[in-house]
């Protein structure tokens, strides 16, 4: 995938404040249709102030239908009524049941976020909608051009399915190609992991240089080994995570794996101001990997997930920028420290390693 579309244009945005201030205007400026599917829209100001702007937007005549997870949203129907009363369609993904089951098909979440505005304009990343995290870093892609309507459909797909907890799962994790691009889409299974089988894949060609920036850094066996392999064979392997994250038992686990995997050339980096929550791959400065899916079993094994695979030159040069920016507020990780770290947290590292797949 080497082609450079003269059409599709996309901007790197990894600050919240940047990327909400665009997707704002954007959605003023919409005419005809705004799809958003999204894990969390929270009720607060910052959820207000979208949710009455896309209230304006239907008063206007614009079709607004919003997906949002049920489990992470933050909001209900409640602080939606005035977008439905005013023509706008909401639906909450899969809500929560209590019954034997409960517990495997309440695990199974949309974290998707892809934001289609009149099939011209397509927003796809890390962010969730919500004042929580607006000092956080992210990576959010505002992409113009005609890919938004492939991302639009799966959007319209996962409406038919909201609700539903079977359904023909190699459907819905066939490939898209549009333009010199892939459009990867996970979910909930164990037999199709399309976006882990495209890490390795690329994790095993790379040549040169890896580069890993995610908030949950949590690889199972065969991900861990690829890492290790390229490596060994002279790969640059670079891994930058936060320092503390937001889910604080999951940086406990991952800490057991830091150190051997450090041991045998994977280089950490942690990154310190704040909570980093950008989910982005590169290998050799040419093949990127990015969009809502985390580092983790979670993503690969219980989420439907959306990313994007490419060679898009001018957005490799932002990548490029945006991991530098991320580098120049990160410390390196500390092999001797993590040896002499405490025998009470070994003890929680082992502990907390079945649950791995629930973080």
């Amino acid at each position: 995938m080497t082609h450079e579309s003269t059409e599709t244009q996309i901007k790197l945005f990894s600050d919240p404040l940047l990327f909400q201030t665009s997707m704002l205007n954007d959605i003023r400026a919409a005419t005809q249709f705004i799809y958003w599917e999204i894990y969390r829209f929270r009720n607060d100001p910052i959820g207000e102030r979208f949710r009455d702007t896309l209230i304006k937007k239907c008063r206007e005549g614009v079709r607004v239908r919003l997906l949002i997870d049920s489990w992470g949203a933050g909001s209900n129907y409640a602080f939606f009524q005035d977008l439905i009363d005013a023509g706008g369609e909401v639906k909450f993904f899969k809500k929560i049941k209590l019954n034997w089951d409960g517990f495997t098909k309440g695990h199974r979440r949309t974290h998707r976020k892809i934001l289609v505005i009149d099939d011209q304009i397509s927003y796809i990343g890390s962010a969730n909608i919500s004042s929580y995290s607006f000092n956080w870093r992210e990576s959010v892609f505002r992409i113009k051009g005609p890919i938004a309507r492939k991302f639009r459909r799966i959007i319209q797909q996962n409406f038919r399915i909201h609700n539903k907890y079977f359904f023909e799962k190699n459907v819905y994790t066939r490939p898209i190609f549009f333009d010199g691009f892939e459009i990867l889409r996970d979910v909930p299974s164990i037999a199709y992991q399309p976006v882990k089988d495209k890490f390795l894949d690329l994790i095993n060609k790379a040549q040169k240089e890896i580069i890993i920036e995610t908030p949950y850094f949590l690889p199972g066996h065969s991900l861990r080994k690829a890492l290790v392999d390229a490596a060994s064979r002279g790969v640059r392997v670079n891994v930058i995570i936060p320092k503390k994250s937001d889910v604080g038992m999951l940086d406990l686990l991952t800490s057991k794996y830091l150190g051997m995997l450090a041991k045998q050339g994977v280089r950490f980096f942690f990154y310190t101001p704040q909570n980093l929550h950008a989910k982005l791959f590169l290998a050799d400065r040419q093949t990127f990997l990015v969009g809502s899916s985390n580092f983790d079993y979670r993503s690969f094994f219980y989420m439907h997930e959306i990313c994007l695979v490419g060679s898009h030159k001018s957005l490799v040069r932002q990548l490029v920028t945006h991991f530098n920016e991320t580098l120049k507020d990160s410390e390196s990780f500390d092999y001797t420290f993590w040896l002499q770290r405490p025998v009470i947290q070994r003890v929680f590292e082992w502990l907390l390693v079945p649950f791995r797949h629930l973080f």
